[in-house]
C-alpha cells in the first residue's frame, strides 16, 4: 500500500514539473512575441552612387541605423530603383514608410510657393539659400506642407549651382539671343532661359553630345559636376557662370508616420539629416573648386557674368505661374534684404 501511495505521489509531483515547465515556456513565447517589431523606412532618390547626395545619404543611413538598431531601420535605395520624383511623394503623401529626396518641385505640387523660393537668379551663395530655408517664410511652407501630410525633414541637400556652357562667353541676355540651350523638359527652366534670351531646347540629356556636334543645340546649362562627369567639355570650353539656378533636394516623410516614431526615434532621424546637410554642403563646395580646377586644366575657360542684367527679365518668370502666391518674388527678395542685411 505504501509502496503504491508512494508511486502516486511521484507521478503527481512529476506532472506538476511537467506543468510548470510548459507554463514557464508559454511565458517566455508570450514575452517575446511582445518585443515591437523593428521599423522598416525606405528611402529613395535618382542621385546614382557615385554622386555626393547619394554617398552622403548612405553615411545618413549607417548612422541612424547605428542608434537606432533594435528599433529601427533606414533603407537607402538610389538612382531611382524605386518610385522617384512624383511617384515618390505620392508615396509618402499616403503615409507609407517612405522617405522621399528629390527635387523640391514635388513639394511644390503640392504647396507651389516651394517652386518660387528655389527659383532662378535668388542667390549668389549657398549660404544665402541655406539662410532662406530657416526664415519665417519657408517655415510657413513647411507648415502647410504638414496639413498635406507632408513632414519637411530637410530642404538643405545642395548639389550646385548651374550656368552655362557654350562656344563663346556670355555676359549679358543679348549674348544668349539666337542660341539652342538644351535643357530638362520643365516649365521652369524653358521660362527661365526664354526671359535670359536663349531659346530653350528640350533635349535628353543622353543625346546632347552628338546633339552638339550636330549643332542640333548651340549648348546647354548644367553643374559643374555634370559638365565634368559626363566630359561634355570635349565639345564646348566655355563657362559663363549664370548661377541661374541653384540644384537643391528636400528630404520629406508622412506626417502620420513620423508621428507614430518614438520621440528618440524622430530626433535621431533629424540630427543625422541635418549633420548629413552640413556634411554634404562642405563636400559640394569643395568638389565644385576641384571641378573648377580639373576643367580649366582641360583647357575650358570661366566668365563671371553681368547678374544685374539678367534680373529684369528673370522677375517676369515669377508671374508666370498662377499657382505661386501672388507677390512671391517681392516677399522673396525682403527675406534676402534680411539676410545680407541691407
Amino acid at each position: 500500500m505504501k509502496k503504491k501511495l508512494s508511486r502516486l505521489f511521484l507521478i503527481v509531483l512529476t506532472m506538476g514539473l511537467v506543468a510548470c515547465g510548459g507554463n514557464n515556456k508559454e511565458e517566455k513565447t508570450t514575452e517575446s512575441s511582445k518585443l515591437p517589431e523593428k521599423k522598416i523606412i525606405k528611402l529613395s532618390t535618382k542621385f546614382v552612387e557615385d554622386e555626393q547626395t547619394a554617398k552622403t545619404l548612405h553615411l545618413v543611413e549607417n548612422k541612424i541605423n547605428e542608434r537606432l538598431k533594435d528599433t529601427l531601420e533606414i533603407q537607402v535605395f538610389t538612382g531611382g530603383q524605386l518610385p522617384i520624383g512624383k511617384d515618390s511623394m505620392e508615396q509618402v503623401v499616403s503615409g507609407a514608410n517612405w522617405i522621399s529626396v528629390d527635387g523640391l518641385n514635388f513639394l511644390g505640387d503640392y504647396v507651389p510657393d516651394y517652386n518660387a523660393v528655389s527659383g532662378p537668379m535668388l542667390y549668389k551663395t549657398f549660404d544665402e539659400y541655406l539662410a532662406m530655408t530657416k526664415s519665417e517664410l519657408v517655415k510657413k511652407l513647411n507648415k502647410d506642407a504638414e496639413k498635406k501630410g507632408i513632414k519637411v525633414l530637410s530642404l538643405d541637400y545642395l548639389f550646385g549651382f548651374r550656368s552655362m556652357l557654350t562656344e563663346g562667353e556670355i555676359k549679358t541676355p543679348n549674348d544668349l539671343k539666337g542660341l539652342k540651350i538644351r535643357v530638362p523638359n520643365s516649365q521652369l527652366y524653358m521660362l527661365t532661359l526664354k526671359a535670359m534670351g536663349a531659346n530653350p531646347t528640350p533635349l535628353p540629356f543622353t543625346e546632347v553630345y552628338s546633339g552638339i556636334q550636330q549643332k542640333v543645340v548651340d549648348g546647354l546649362e548644367g553643374s559643374l559636376m555634370t559638365i565634368y562627369g559626363t566630359k561634355i567639355y570635349e565639345v564646348r570650353k566655355h563657362v559663363s557662370l549664370t548661377n541661374h539656378l541653384l540644384g537643391v533636394s528636400g528630404i520629406a516623410i508622412s506626417n502620420k508616420v513620423w508621428n507614430s516614431l518614438t520621440e528618440n526615434e524622430r530626433n535621431v532621424i533629424q540630427e543625422e539629416i541635418d549633420n548629413g546637410a552640413l556634411y554634404n554642403t562642405a563636400e559640394t563646395v569643395k568638389l565644385e573648386e576641384e571641378y573648377k580646377k580639373q576643367l580649366e586644366d582641360l583647357g575650358v575657360v570661366f566668365t563671371e557674368v553681368d547678374a544685374e542684367s539678367f534680373d529684369a527679365p528673370i522677375s517676369d518668370v515669377y508671374t508666370q505661374f498662377p499657382k505661386w502666391t501672388p507677390g512671391i518674388y517681392e516677399e522673396i527678395q525682403k527675406e534676402l534684404n534680411k539676410i545680407r542685411g541691407k
